[in-house]
């Protein structure tokens, strides 16, 4: 099930698109806040394709998202704004309809990463503390001796969009409780990572929290999974509460290189928290390709809340209704 399929949106008019969520995609019953990102993005895509063709700027830049209420499986509607038109860039709005509910409003602007110009210096910025080294062709064989294939990730019967990728982790473990570093690549061998994708990929990562829930213990390691059964490892986690949903208030992304138009298999990611409090807390995640660019950088602002939030049944249709 390929994610460009998953998230294919149908133009209704010249400004409103449709698109139906699917449910292999979820966290519990709401779809993944980065597979819906991934569904505005072809929005995106199609808009700039069709009715903002003569503008010729087809690669998103920034992005930025309000997750306003819980999204659900099944049709969504994508209503477009052209908010700006211009030379260099365009920026257009849009809101994601269900069931009357406005749940996602965004705001995104495209340029043309093929032609731009101007001044280019080299910044000395690298990643602090620096990952280990990869061999990427080790990968796919998870032969890598710096590097390890976790076959799945806790409670992935609950987050079943986790299912649907492939990742890698350092065998020496994490550098801290709120730093991750991964490799990753979709389980479809057919599937590609595209610049119109990027918002699923800067959404798919281990739960920091979750380490500090289980005093340091990194259950997503490749020792933990190696040493423990997977229903030693959920009740291990259930023990300690761990069964959690991470719902997204706020999603930015900024892309920084056009990847193949085919799209590439690998991407590093790395996602840190710098505060943890009250329940709320931000992720800054930094994308990577196999050449080592910089392809995207994402901030998030989260909540950590019980899992039932995500399962209770919704209220009746009310505009003042929020996300939680």
């Amino acid at each position: 099930m390929k994610l460009a399929a998953v998230t294919a949106v149908h133009q209704i008019d010249s400004h409103t698109y449709s698109a139906d969520f699917n449910d292999a995609w979820t966290i519990g019953n709401v779809p993944h806040g980065g597979y819906v990102t991934a569904c505005f993005q072809q929005v995106v895509r199609n808009h700039f394709d069709t009715t903002l063709r003569k503008q010729n700027q087809p690669h998103t830049i920034t992005l930025h998202l309000d997750f306003l209420r819980r999204t659900q499986t099944g049709p969504a509607t994508f209503t477009v704004k052209d908010v700006k038109l211009g030379r260099q860039t365009s920026v257009i709005h849009i809101t994601l309809r269900q069931d009357d509910r406005e749940e996602v409003v965004g705001y995104i602007t495209n340029s043309n990463l093929d032609t731009e110009t101007g001044v280019s210096y080299p910044s000395g910025w690298a990643i602090n503390p620096a990952p280990p080294p990869t061999d990427v062709s080790k990968l796919d064989p998870d032969t890598d001796h710096l590097w390890g294939e976790r076959k799945a990730w806790p409670f992935a019967d609950f987050r079943k969009a986790t299912q649907r990728i492939r990742s890698w982790f350092p065998r020496a473990g994490q550098h801290s409780p709120a730093i991750v570093d991964q490799w990753l690549c979709m389980r479809d061998p057919e599937d590609r990572f595209t610049n119109d994708n990027l918002g699923f990929v800067a959404d798919v990562f281990p739960q920091i929290i979750e380490s500090f829930l289980l005093g340091g213990l990194d259950s997503y390691s490749v020792e933990f999974e190696k040493n423990n059964s997977a229903e030693q490892q959920k009740a291990r986690m259930a023990k300690h509460s761990a069964r959690m949903w991470y719902p997204t208030l706020l999603l930015n992304l900024d892309v920084k290189k056009a990847l193949p138009e085919q799209g590439v298999k690998f991407l590093f990611s790395r996602v840190q928290a710098k505060a943890i409090k009250n329940g709320r807390y931000d992720l800054e995640v930094i994308v990577k390709d196999a050449e080592g660019d910089l392809v995207a950088l994402s901030h998030h602002v989260c909540l950590a809340v019980s899992a039932e939030r995500n399962l209770a049944a919704r209220r009746k249709v009310d505009v003042r209704e929020a996300k939680l």
